[in-house]
């Protein structure tokens, strides 16, 4: 079986059509020699257009209002939204809405993204839902500085209040104004 190239670089409208192509051709081929046909494309179940996801620089099939990408702190492939609207963004000084800790915001995971166990170590009366964006912090309290995993819900805007003093801060954002940082222009596009 051939190995389908990714489709990144076409517009949405050419890879719709890429892929369905190769969809036809790949149950063609099924119907007429399944034991010389082994497809490497994956099925994710649901109604809508198909469209290449790359996460993995593999070819999958999923709904085009869907996603999938690979989460290093799951070890495995998250499906989501295709479009999320975070409330925050990269540079912002947030606080948590029940604990006492705030942070700067380095990373966004568009759905929550971590591991099964850390997700159940969260009391079941105060979990958040899992289909909101999640978002990483350089977090600091008074005791010490660490990296927070929060979602949405649980954070407010806390810019008014200063800079963070957490020692990985200088390492991806510049300078501290009206309550957001800048990220490095060496790290931007």
């Amino acid at each position: 079986m051939r190995r389908i190239r990714p489709l990144c670089h076409l517009s949405a409208k050419l890879c719709e059509r890429a892929v369905l192509a190769l969809v036809v051709q790949e149950a063609a081929l099924l119907a007429f020699a399944p034991a010389l046909a082994k497809p490497e494309l994956r099925e994710f179940g649901g109604p809508g257009l198909w469209s290449h996801c790359a996460a993995q620089q593999t070819p999958y099939i999923c709904p085009m209002d869907r996603a999938l990408f690979f989460s290093p702190q799951a070890g495995r492939e998250v499906e989501a939204p295709r479009r999320v609207s975070a409330r925050f963004a990269i540079g912002d000084v947030v606080r948590h809405r029940m604990f006492d800790f705030r942070g700067v915001i380095f990373d966004i995971d568009p759905v929550f993204a971590n591991s099964e166990e850390w997700y159940e170590s969260i009391p079941e009366h105060i979990r958040p839902h899992r289909d909101q964006p999640y978002y990483h912090l350089f977090a600091e309290n008074e005791e010490s500085s660490y990296v927070a995993y929060v979602s949405q819900q649980n954070l407010l805007l806390d810019g008014d209040r200063g800079p963070v003093d957490h020692p990985q801060v200088t390492e991806l954002f510049e300078d501290f104004a009206r309550g957001r940082y800048r990220m490095r222009r060496k790290l931007t596009h």
